[in-house]
Formats: C-alpha cells, sequence, structure tokens
C-alpha cells in the first residue's frame, strides 16, 4: 500500500471514503468537527491537481425505515452536510443523489481538477452493511486511486470501506492523514506505554467492553470504573446497588477479571461514593450514597467527590492514560460533576507531559462540551474502531487495504 503523499493525482481523480456522519438539528450541521479532521486529506489531493469524490455514511438509515418499509431520504440524506462541507472547504461541492448508480458515474466522469464531488449516504444501499461486492465495484469505478480516511467505520467489513479497496492495486490506495494518524496514536498504547498506565473506562455496560477489559489488565497499572457498568463490579463484590443499571449475568465474569487483575498486579478502583436519584431525570433530587450501600428506591448517576479525589490523584501521578466511557450521566447538570472533574485531572495530568488518549464517542463529547478537548494529547474520531484496536482484534478495512499486488 501507497503512502498517500507518495501518489501522483495530477490529472486523476480520488474517491475518498470519509467519515461525514455527522449530528445535524433542523437539517443543518450541528458539530463539524469530523468534517475539519477530513480537510487535510481532501485538500492534498486537491492542491496536488486531482479531484475528490466524496463517500460517507449518516445514521442508521435501514434500520430507521417508516412503517411502510421506505428510507427515510430527507432525514439521512448526505445533500444536507453540503453547505457545512463548502464552507470548511472554501469552494462548490457537487451532489450526487445515489450510490454509485448513473448519475454519480456521470457526474464523477465529468469532474475536472480541483473539482469536489459528494455522492449520496453509502447507507440508503442494503449491500453496504453487508459488504456487497457489485455495489463495491460500482463505488470503485468512481475514482483512479482509492483513500480510506474514515476510521471510525474501519471496524465494518461494509462495501465502502473495505470491499471497495480490493479493486484498487497497493499503488493506487492508501490511508488518509487522519486515519493515519489515528493509527499511530492507537500504538503508543498497544506497544509499552510509558508508566504507570491508567486507564478509565466508563459507559453503561460491561459487556460492551469484554475483549478491551481483559487486554487491558495485561499492560494496565490502574483500572478506574465508572459509569454504569461500575454497578456490576460493586454487586459482585457483594454490594447493594438499589436499581442501577446493572449485568447480574456478567458477575461470574466480573469476578473472574477482578481476581486475573489481582495476579497480573493491575489495581482495579471502584467508586467509593455515588451521587443517586429515585428516577433516571435532570429535575430529580440528587442524593448521596456509599457506593455499597444504595437503598433500594435510589440510581447510581455519577460518582462522588470521594471517588473524584480519588481517581484523580490516580490521574495526576500517570504518564499514559486512556480514557473511555463518561462516568455518569454528564448530560444532566446535576450529575455532570464527575465526568468534569475526571476530564481537568486528565487535561492537567497531560499539561505536565503525561500522554492522554480519549477514546471516541462520549468521552470526546464530553471534553469538548467543558472546553477541555484541546488540552488533550488526541482525541480519536472513532470509538468502536479505536476498542477494537485496543481489544487486538482485526479491523477489516485496514486489513483490505494492505491486500492486492
Amino acid at each position: 500500500m501507497a503512502k498517500i503523499d507518495q501518489i501522483n493525482f495530477k490529472g486523476k481523480t480520488a474517491l475518498i471514503r470519509a467519515d461525514l456522519n455527522v449530528p445535524l438539528k433542523d437539517g443543518s450541521v450541528r458539530d463539524d468537527s469530523r468534517i475539519m479532521a477530513s480537510l487535510p486529506s481532501i485538500q492534498h489531493v486537491l492542491k496536488n491537481g486531482g479531484a475528490v469524490v466524496l463517500m460517507s455514511h449518516l445514521g442508521r438509515p435501514q434500520k430507521e425505515k417508516t412503517e411502510d418499509g421506505r428510507i427515510q431520504v430527507g432525514k439521512y440524506s448526505l445533500k444536507q452536510i453540503v453547505p457545512a462541507l463548502e464552507k470548511a472547504l472554501g469552494q462548490e461541492v457537487k451532489f450526487a443523489g445515489d450510490v454509485g448508480g448513473e448519475l454519480s458515474k456521470k457526474m464523477a466522469g465529468d469532474l475536472k481538477s480541483g473539482e469536489v464531488l459528494l455522492i449520496e449516504n453509502t447507507r440508503f444501499e442494503e449491500g453496504e452493511s453487508s459488504g456487497s461486492e457489485d455495489l463495491a465495484n460500482r463505488l470503485a469505478q468512481l475514482g483512479d486511486i482509492f483513500i480510506n480516511d474514515a476510521f471510525g467505520t474501519a471496524h465494518r467489513a461494509h462495501a465502502s470501506n473495505t470491499q471497495v479497496a480490493r479493486y484498487f492495486p497497493r499503488a493506487k490506495k492508501a490511508f488518509g492523514f487522519l486515519m493515519e494518524k489515528e493509527l499511530t496514536e492507537a500504538e503508543k498504547i498497544i506497544h509499552s506505554p510509558e508508566k504507570p498506565f491508567t486507564v478509565v473506562l466508563g459507559g453503561a455496560k460491561v459487556s460492551d467492553k469484554i475483549l478491551l477489559i481483559e487486554k487491558l489488565i495485561e499492560r494496565a497499572d490502574h483500572l478506574l470504573i465508572g459509569g454504569g457498568m461500575a454497578y456490576t463490579f460493586i454487586l459482585a463484590n457483594g454490594g447493594r446497588i438499589g436499581k442501577s443499571i446493572a449485568e447480574p449475568d456478567k458477575v461470574p465474569y466480573v469476578k473472574t477479571i477482578l481476581k486475573k487483575a489481582r495476579d497480573k498486579g493491575t489495581e482495579v478502583h471502584l467508586p467509593l461514593d455515588t451521587l443517586t436519584a429515585d428516577e433516571f431525570s435532570a429535575e430529580a433530587e440528587a442524593r448521596l450514597f456509599k457506593s455499597s450501600e444504595i437503598p433500594d428506591d435510589q440510581m447510581g448517576l455519577d460518582i462522588g467527590p470521594k471517588t473524584i479525589q480519588s481517581f484523580s490523584e490516580i490521574i495526576r501521578q500517570s504518564r499514559t492514560l486512556f480514557w473511555n466511557g463518561p462516568m455518569g450521566v454528564f448530560e444532566m447538570p446535576a450529575f455532570k460533576n464527575g465526568t468534569l472533574e475526571i476530564a481537568r485531572s486528565i487535561s492537567a495530568a497531560t499539561t505536565v507531559g503525561a500522554y492522554s488518549l480519549i477514546g471516541g464517542g462520549d468521552s470526546v463529547a464530553a471534553v469538548n462540551k467543558f472546553g477541555l478537548g484541546k488540552n488533550m494529547s488526541y482525541l480519536s474520531t472513532g470509538g468502536g474502531a479505536m476498542l477494537t484496536l485496543l481489544e487486538g482484534s482485526p479491523l477489516p478495512a485496514v486489513e483490505a487495504m494492505e491486500e492486492g499486488v
């Protein structure tokens, strides 16, 4: 596989699989972070005499069809992002309302050097998620060179990011700058992280992160557990968790994990205290309890002040930090403090020389909401892909790029 800066784009059309899956509100882009992250690769092709055909998914239209089985085209059309894309690029962006059909094929063929074409949402095609060879073949005909810059979907074996790569020889395909950066940053966690290495995990479910936890126990010095998943750990230790979210069927697994951590010398830290409410509501009264003694009518919604202090001390002494998953329901003002203070602690550690990788999804949303994103070493654009990589599992889109002659 070539490097993007080794390819001659002059007079050629680059088919770029970008991640333009941006949040929308009333048909307008609410957060253009993913658009901005895609710019370097697009601009590199244009600057070097090429034309660009962009493809991306947006949402999950196949899973949200109308009652009569139709796709909600207006809600999920990529045409909605054209104004934001034009503003970011500072030039016109043409739009084709199909995915590798006659219209996009004709418009791609008519492109001149320096022009950009965006085609419709790849997930409008049922063959996208199934990895259709026919769809991949049609998409491959839209460009002379293939650039995969969509790290956020690298763990999916889809037609537009995995199968399409197999239609290009190694000399005519490359990772984009964003994809290269993501893989490089992940290596800092995977191979020989500077010690002490602390992992902060939150989110709702243990089951979502089983492989990740097992891999990280092999390498981490400290594992700080917050969010909904903490209550399954507390349950495994015999604690009372009231009506907090938990996975009782995962208790035997958690007990195995805790034993494995002890055997490996990895310290697992659970919340000491918990902010609770009697219902999942922003208006509910917040109360504070010991994490193992939550009353039956209460549910845990955030870590408490003692936990914040304990976790923060460990974070500030760390040299490498990986964070995935909020500590509580940070969208609710009464239950945001745990996530906010952990973000502040990671920011402070980074400022004095620690390396911090924020693993996509809600964690990135949180640090950006609190205005701390710029203080972190790296914010991943792909939560699922980053977790898959750290689990030690292969990324189909990466493997496909390395195939061929």
